[in-house]
């Protein structure tokens, strides 16, 4: 990324003075604000600081959703609380021993027994099936995936969080955040032929990078959204995750009523728009009439450039689908623009519908079949090679996707080199076999309206019982029960396993894939690939600490990516006892915490520096220490130095950290 660019942006930027917002202020609300305001249970509305909402919805997927079914049985759940609970298998749906299908029998007998809906393998992914069927304006979603933010697109506060806060929500618990800005985006203009929807986040990553929304939910608004389709905007807000942030929202208006209309839910709708004088702690403004084609270069979505600048590149793959191209039109543009030509001999171009309903939608239209003539290769409904489950590129080439993110190895294949892109680039180089700006192509733009119907199966998502009380819990052999964490001790000492650099994910903290996920119920199975793309042997080495503990240091931005829980599960199972970094991602941070991992913040990058792998450190009375509420000293003892580290813990936080994590701080107060 250009970073003289970055700060001309950041220098340029509107900063609004805060006001505090009380209901009787004249001061305008934004769809956000309004949202938040209608669920809030404590706290106080300020930036930065704790506050609790009532959560409406909640959403799981299979890969986190069976620790989120293990964590409602730890606590002894009768039944889900919320207006709607869905449980979707979306990611493991490759079926290449029992593991996987044990774990789909598992996830449908939770659903029957909590009482959550269930989307059986084959539905499609989680974020645009929970769109078509259960997505509502004003109303709050939490989910246990990261890309929960795409329901922003519906005019909700739509966020993702581990797995342990959503059972909790699930229940009725209500959800802590720290209250974030709300950075207004005005859209202007429309978009130009051969640019789409992708191009918009593409271009908010280029401006922002990937910590660019930390604290902040991104709401987008002006005369360019009528030209946006709702599932235009799902493409917007879904990769607001890669920007960060903790949720993207959309207005609900009539682009969104229309929507629900051929969904057949138009007695869903609200209109919830931003009051006219709102004024943004933050602001940004896009003319979509000056956007160009762009791609996001290996190994981060941050990592934006305009197509026309690495044209030309020889390619192997190309793959359309997944949660951040979802939409009907994205598989029918890529079509029309390979409708009558072969795709280039050396590309595999890969189809994987985003939903059920798009699926057969595509087939009576007869965009199916176009790209089925092509040589496309259509796969089932789901996230598929989005998440490295299939469809690994070759070593040494270039696979360009259109799903949101490209961090190191996430594709299946190390030293992958994945660049993100928008169904008309893919579909482009498809057919050239290198990077390809589709302006370039000798044609027009196919031409796109979106259909007066979608062909919809009502019956795709199961309804639970009305009393799950006689259905019980199928586990097959690879699940094994949560493991129970003791509180953290008043002394921590031991090495340094891993020193790290900025912007480390959760894919590299515990990988997913096809051979790490199908042991997502099983932790001390899965914790053998802890840290595995950074060290190989990192499992052998935090072994021999297990029982008295270790510590890992990172950069800035530390666990972006995947909501994942098993990146502090299974650390923690490894005697992981802290971590110490410049600053965390969201929901990674908290999920360290609901395990009982300490997360600890660098004062200075000298204390950074000061550190090597393999240095013992030590931390004495830390429950003292933690409590005071000021700096923590951490002793290096192989150096004979010391340095600071901060605690920022909420009292909330200290006492779930303190407790051995979120867990058993709940059982000691429901005396369970």
């Amino acid at each position: 990324m250009n970073k003289e660019f970055f700060a001309n942006r950041v220098a340029s930027f509107t900063l609004a003075v805060y006001i505090h917002r009380k209901t009787e202020c004249r001061m305008g609300k934004s769809v956000a604000y309004k949202i938040i305001e209608s669920h809030l249970l404590s706290g106080d509305m300020k930036p930065g600081e704790e506050i609790g909402i009532k959560i409406d919805q909640t959403l799981m997927q299979d890969a986190t959703g069976t620790m989120v079914m293990l964590e409602l049985e730890a606590m002894g759940t009768k039944k889900a609380k919320t207006e709607v609970s869905c449980q979707y298998v979306d990611h493991n749906i490759l079926q290449t021993d029992f593991k996987n299908a044990d774990d789909h029998v598992f996830l449908q007998s939770a659903a029957r027994k909590f009482g959550i809906y269930f989307s059986r393998p084959g539905n499609g992914v989680s974020h645009p099936v929970h769109m078509e069927n259960f997505g509502k304006p004003g109303k709050t979603l939490l989910g246990s995936d990261s890309h929960t933010c795409a329901g922003g697109s519906m005019g909700m506060l739509a966020v993702g969080a581990g797995g342990l806060e959503v059972a909790l929500a699930t229940i009725g618990e209500p959800f802590y955040v720290k209250m974030p800005k709300i950075m207004g985006v005005k859209l202007t203009g429309k978009l130009p032929d051969w640019v789409s929807a992708k191009d918009v986040i593409l271009e908010m990553l280029r401006r922002h990078d990937v910590d660019g929304g930390v604290g902040k939910v991104i709401e987008y608004y002006g005369p360019g959204l009528d030209h946006l389709s709702a599932m235009d905007r799902h493409v917007i807000a879904n990769m607001g995750a890669e920007l960060g942030a903790t949720g993207t929202v959309f207005p609900s208006d009539n682009v969104l009523k229309e929507f629900l209309r051929k969904q057949n839910r138009e007695q869903d709708f609200v209109e919830l728009k931003a009051d006219p004088d709102v004024i943004y702690d933050l602001h940004d403004e896009i003319d979509l009439s000056k956007l160009e084609p762009l791609i996001a270069c290996p190994t981060s979505p941050g990592n934006v450039v305009p197509v026309s600048q690495v044209a030309g590149k020889p390619i192997h793959q190309t793959m359309v689908g997944s949660s951040a191209n979802p939409g009907l039109r994205d598989f029918a543009i890529a079509g029309r623009i390979l409708a009558g030509h072969t795709s280039h001999p050396q590309v595999s171009l890969d189809i994987i519908p985003s939903s059920r309903q798009i699926l057969q939608t595509l087939a009576h239209s007869g965009d199916l079949e176009k790209l089925i003539a092509s040589g496309a290769r259509i796969h089932q409904a789901g996230c598929n090679g989005c998440i490295g489950m299939g469809q690994a590129p070759a070593t040494n080439t270039i696979s360009l996707r259109t799903v949101p993110r490209n961090f190191p190895g996430r594709s299946g294949t190390k030293g992958d080199q994945v660049y993100l892109c928008s169904p008309e680039t893919a579909a482009a180089s498809a057919l050239t076999g290198v990077i390809t700006d589709p302006r370039t192509l000798n044609m027009p733009y196919p031409k796109y309206e979106e259909p007066t119907q979608y062909t919809l199966n009502p019956d795709a998502v199961a309804p639970p019982p009305s009393d799950g009380k006689d259905y019980e819990l199928e586990m097959g052999p690879n699940i094994k029960p949560l493991p129970r964490f003791a509180p953290l001790e008043d002394h921590i000492e031991g090495p340094v396993l891993l020193k790290m650099g900025d912007n480390v994910s959760t894919d590299e903290i515990l990988p997913a894939g096809t051979k790490v996920l199908p042991f997502r119920s099983n932790i001390p199975e899965i914790s053998k690939f802890s840290f595995s793309e950074i060290d190989e042997n990192f499992y052998d080495r935090a072994m021999v600490h297990q029982e008295k503990g270790s510590l890992v240091v990172g950069g800035a931005n530390y666990g972006q990516g995947s909501s994942r829980e098993h990146a502090a599960i299974a650390p923690r199972y490894l005697g992981i006892r802290a971590v110490i970094a410049i600053s965390y991602a969201r929901i990674h941070r908290k999920n360290l915490i609901n395990f009982g991992i300490l997360p600890l913040i660098f004062s200075s990058q000298v204390d950074l520096d000061a550190i090597t792998q393999e240095d013992i450190l030590e931390i004495e009375n830390v429950h003292k220490q933690i409590k005071s509420r000021g700096p923590i000293i951490v002793k290096n003892k192989t150096k004979g130095t010391s340095f600071e580290v901060q605690n920022t813990l909420s009292d909330r936080e200290m006492k779930e950290v303190l407790a051995g994590g979120l867990i058993n701080v709940f059982l000691e107060k429901h005396s369970i």
